[in-house]
């Protein structure tokens, strides 16, 4: 691959509305104090979020990416079934949620390509999506985007071009584009605006949940005064303020996960009105074959 990109045509200013569909002790910020042998015995959340998801979606009339575990998939197969009857994009988040940074090119390319056939096989749908585990391609596995190309992805959305203390990649484009030559890949990073010469994200997760929404509201909507459309993205354990706590967790994840459970379906049913909403792939890659 090259580290040269090209831009991709302009899109029309409606959103990228996603879901990252993983379990509240399956986030990174909790893997030193929940071990993976313990995912199955936890009580699960996913099905009942993700359910109060789609419905908001199906209330608001949106429709949305939802990246997905195959982890998940599995031990839930009607959310599959339930999000494609109603018009939603199936994408992968991996297998299990290994970051693609702590995996190296043989064992990233068996998780992509298992994560699409089973997520395929299960939807009965062609998955042409990924985001990796908590952002984690940048500047050292790059290669990653040519493991994604050559198992069928036709993008990504796993680069947040930010600085941050888990991920980021701050010199990379803000806003979508095709990292390799002579391929159709289109990497697309998470939402970010530039102020008095710096770079803020403004594309959801924490950052949304956290600051007040009329601070989203309008960085986004400088983004879309640029022409350019926003990705955005949330998890379904973030509108679930009663979900178990883990107080073995150090002080700053407890902060990062638990602050503002209680607001963000207000904050995110504000914005779903907000703004115009639609499926990453139906919004980006009609862009990018121009």
């Amino acid at each position: 691959m090259t580290t040269a990109t090209r831009p991709v045509g302009k899109a029309p200013v409606r959103n990228a509305m996603t879901v990252d569909i993983e379990d509240y002790f399956q986030v990174q910020a909790f893997e030193g104090v929940i071990d993976r042998s313990r995912w199955d015995s936890m009580p699960s959340r996913v099905d009942r979020n993700t359910n109060l998801v789609l419905d908001l979606f199906a209330e608001t009339g949106v429709k949305a990416t939802f990246f997905t575990l195959a982890w998940v998939a599995e031990r839930n197969p009607s959310l599959i079934s339930r999000i494609v009857a109603e018009g939603h994009e199936l994408a992968s988040h991996g297998m299990s949620h290994v970051r693609a940074s702590d995996q190296d090119r043989p064992t990233f390319k068996e998780d992509v390509s298992r994560s699409k056939k089973f997520l395929e096989d299960m939807g009965g749908v062609p998955v042409r999506g990924y985001r990796a585990a908590s952002f984690s391609i940048g500047e050292r596995n790059l290669w990653a985007l040519d493991v994604l190309a050559e198992a069928g992805y036709e993008y990504s959305s796993s680069i947040y071009p930010i600085y941050h203390d888990h991920y980021g990649m701050p010199d990379a484009p803000r806003f979508a584009f095709h990292p390799l030559d002579g391929e159709k890949l289109v990497e697309i990073p998470v939402t970010t605006f530039e102020l008095l010469g710096r770079r803020f994200p403004c594309g959801g997760g924490g950052y949304f949940r956290l600051l007040p929404y009329g601070l989203s509201r309008w960085a986004m909507r400088r983004v879309n005064a640029e022409g350019q459309s926003c990705i955005f993205y949330f998890h379904p354990w973030e509108i679930d303020p009663d979900q178990p706590r883990q107080s073995e967790a150090s002080a700053k994840s407890r902060f990062r996960h638990y602050t503002n459970l209680d607001v963000m379906a207000a904050k995110l049913r504000q914005a779903l009105g907000d703004f115009s909403w639609g499926r990453a792939d139906e919004i980006f890659l009609p862009a990018a074959a121009f």
